[in-house]
C-alpha cells in the first residue's frame, strides 16, 4: 500500500491527499478554500441544477458574479456583446494574473447524481463539469484575492467568466475584444478522471450548420415536383464521409442531423446538418473546411436545392508552455490527489462497471500523473484562442470516477456528487497557489513569456478563425 508522508494538513473533510505547502502564502490560500468548502460546494451542486446550455447561462453566470461581487471584485458584465460573459478583477498593477472559467451544460444529457442512468427530467447535463470548473476557479480567485489584502503585493487578480465553451467558443469573441491584452499569464482547469498538469496541445476546431433548401411537396402524390432538402444533407454527408480515406489521419470530422424534416409524407423543404471539422493545426482545419464547403455545395447541385452557411465556432489549438506548466505540476504534486469515503468507493465500484466506461483503477484517482510535455489531447477547447495571445497554462483534477469518459452520463452522475466536488477543491488549491508564485517570482512569468514569443513566433498575428461574426447566441436553440 502506499504511503502518504504529511507534515502539516489542513482538514480536508477526510477527503483529499496532501503534501506540506512550500510557503506561508500557499498555507493561508490552502486554509481560506478549505473554510469555505462546504459554500463552494454547494454552489458548484446549484450550477449542477441549472444545467444551462451556452449563451443561456442566465443564473449561472449571475450567481458566479454576486459572489466575486461580494468579495470586492469589480465586475464588468456582457463583455464582447455576450450577455454571460464577465471580467471580475481586483487590485491594480501588474503583474495581471488572469483565471478562466467556465459554466455551461450539454444538451441531451440529463443525468441524476447515483451510479445508474437515470434523467431527472432537464434537457441537459453538466457532462464536462463546467459546473466545478466556474466554482472552482472563482475559489481560487478568491483566495487570491485575499493573499494580496492580506500581504500588501501589488498586483491584478482577474476572474474571466467565460461561457459557451461547449461548440460557442465564447472565449474567441473575447480575445478578439482585446480582453487578455493587458495579462500577464493566464490559469485554467478542467474536469477529469485524473490529475495531471501538461504543455499538451489540442486540436484546432471549426464547426458551422449547413442549411439546405428545396420544394415541398405530396411524397407519393407528386414528388417529381418536389425538391428534398435532406437529400441535400445526405448527399453532403455522403460526400464527406467518402472524404475521410483522403484527409490527414489525425483528423475528426462529425455532424448531426439537426433537422430533417417532419413528416415522411411531405417531401421536406428546409434540412439541416451541424459540422465539426477538427485537427491538431489550425492551418488544416481551413484547408479541409474549404472541401467540406465544397461537398456542401456540391450535394445542392446535384438534389437541385440551394445551401447556406452558418460558421458557429472556430478555436486555436492549445499553444504549451512548459515554464508555467512545471510551476503547475509542483503545486499539484504538493496538495496531492483524492481519498474516498467507504460511500464514495461504492459509488466508484456500481459505475466502473456500466455500459462505455473505460478501464482504469479507481486507487489512480489517489495520484498525481507525470508532467507530460509535448502530447496531445484529442479535444478541442477556446482556451486555445487565449494560449496564442498570452502565456496560459492548465491542469486536470479527477472530479469524475477513473475511466470515466467526458460528455457521458457518467460523468454528470459524479459531477452532481462528493466525488466532483473534492476534485474541484484540489484544482482550486492548485491555481490559488500557482498564482501566488507568480506574484511572488517575477522571473517565472519573465520565462513564460520568452518561451510563449518563441513558440508562436515572430510573425504571428491573431485572426479568429470564425472570422467577423457577432457571437452566435442562439445556436443551441
Amino acid at each position: 500500500m502506499r504511503k502518504y508522508f504529511t507534515l502539516f494538513l489542513f482538514p480536508l473533510m477526510g477527503s483529499v491527499l496532501a503534501q506540506t505547502p512550500p510557503n506561508k502564502a500557499h498555507e493561508n490560500a490552502i486554509k481560506e478554500i478549505n473554510q469555505k468548502e462546504k459554500m463552494y460546494g454547494a454552489m458548484a451542486k446549484q450550477i449542477w441544477n441549472y444545467a444551462e446550455v451556452g449563451y443561456q447561462e442566465v443564473k449561472s453566470s449571475a450567481l458566479l458574479q454576486q459572489q466575486l461581487q461580494k468579495e470586492g471584485f469589480k465586475v464588468q458584465v456582457g463583455v464582447a456583446d455576450i450577455p454571460t460573459a464577465f471580467v471580475a478583477t481586483f487590485g491594480e498593477g501588474k503583474p495581471v494574473i488572469g483565471i478562466l472559467g467556465e459554466f455551461d451544460a450539454l444538451p441531451g444529457l440529463s443525468q441524476d447524481s447515483i451510479p445508474v442512468k437515470k434523467a431527472i427530467g432537464g434537457i441537459a447535463g453538466h457532462a464536462c463539469g463546467h459546473h466545478l470548473f466556474g466554482v472552482g476557479s472563482m475559489a481560487s480567485a478568491i483566495a487570491v484575492k485575499n493573499w494580496l489584502v492580506q500581504s500588501g503585493h501589488k498586483g491584478t487578480i482577474r476572474f474571466y467568466g467565460t461561457p459557451a465553451e461547449e461548440g460557442g467558443s465564447g472565449k474567441a469573441y473575447m480575445v478578439r475584444e482585446g480582453l487578455f491584452k493587458d495579462v500577464d499569464v493566464v490559469l485554467h482547469w478542467h474536469p477529469g478522471d485524473s490529475n495531471s498538469a501538461s504543455s499538451s496541445s489540442s486540436l484546432a476546431n471549426k464547426s458551422a450548420k449547413f442549411r439546405f433548401r428545396g420544394i415541398s411537396s405530396h411524397a407519393a402524390g407528386a414528388p417529381d415536383r418536389g425538391r428534398s432538402a435532406l437529400d441535400g444533407v445526405e448527399v453532403m454527408n455522403y460526400a464527406v464521409n467518402m472524404m475521410r480515406e483522403h484527409i490527414p489521419s489525425a483528423t475528426r470530422i462529425h455532424y448531426v442531423i439537426t433537422n430533417g424534416g417532419k413528416a415522411p409524407n411531405v417531401v421536406p423543404d428546409f434540412a439541416e446538418v451541424y459540422y465539426y471539422v477538427r485537427h491538431p493545426s489550425r492551418q488544416y482545419v481551413a484547408s479541409i473546411w474549404e472541401r467540406v464547403q465544397k461537398a456542401a455545395q456540391g450535394a445542392a447541385l446535384a438534389t437541385g436545392t440551394t445551401v447556406e452557411e452558418e460558421v458557429i465556432g472556430g478555436v486555436y489549438e492549445l499553444l504549451p508552455n512548459d515554464v508555467l506548466a512545471q510551476t503547475m505540476h509542483n503545486n499539484l504534486k504538493a496538495i496531492g490527489g483524492l481519498k474516498y469515503t467507504p460511500e464514495e468507493m461504492k459509488f466508484a465500484e456500481q459505475i466502473l462497471p456500466t455500459q462505455g466506461m473505460g478501464i482504469r483503477e479507481i486507487a489512480s484517482a489517489e495520484r498525481i500523473e507525470s508532467l507530460e510535455n509535448e502530447g496531445l489531447t484529442s479535444a478541442s477547447t477556446d482556451v486555445g484562442d487565449v494560449s496564442w495571445n498570452v502565456p496560459t497554462v492548465g491542469l486536470r483534477t479527477a472530479t469524475w470516477v477513473p475511466g470515466t469518459p467526458a460528455h457521458s452520463w457518467q460523468a454528470v452522475a459524479a459531477g452532481g456528487m462528493s466525488i466532483g466536488r473534492k476534485g474541484m477543491i484540489v484544482a482550486a488549491k492548485t491555481l490559488a497557489m500557482t498564482a501566488i508564485d507568480l506574484f511572488q517570482n517575477e522571473k517565472t512569468i519573465t520565462d513564460a513569456k520568452a518561451e510563449f514569443e518563441k513558440r508562436r513566433g515572430a510573425d504571428f498575428s491573431y485572426k479568429a478563425l470564425l472570422g467577423d461574426r457577432k457571437p452566435a447566441l442562439n445556436y443551441r436553440d
